[in-house]
């Protein structure tokens, strides 16, 4: 399954639109992390842990947006854009949203 964030594929025309293809996933934040989070930012470094949970969250939503546009009969998906919101009381949880344009090339 070919994934981009353009809407075409070089040298490959695209010979079907299918549809609008979504995927979501939810992470709730963890308070034990949240606390090592807080000290590392207040000594100035990056937080490994928050970027591991982020990368695993966009992974989980990139699979579940792939998986549905070949249910739907694509082989490849364009367009494809990301977004991250914080939900919850108080943004405890991360939302990544994966849409893109399932397509047949």
């Amino acid at each position: 399954m070919i994934t981009t964030t353009t809407n075409s594929i070089e040298g490959r025309p695209i010979q079907q639109y299918i549809g609008i293809v979504s995927a979501e996933t939810i992470i709730g934040a963890n308070i034990f992390k949240d606390l090592f989070a807080g000290i590392r930012d207040i000594v100035g470094g990056r937080s490994g842990t928050y970027e591991r949970v982020i990368q695993e969250a966009k992974a989980t939503a990139m699979n579940e947006l792939t998986g549905k546009a070949q249910a739907m009969g694509a082989n490849a998906v364009v367009g494809v854009d990301l977004d991250f919101e914080t939900i919850g009381s108080g943004g405890s949880m991360l939302m990544v949203v994966a849409t893109g344009t399932a397509v047949r090339i």
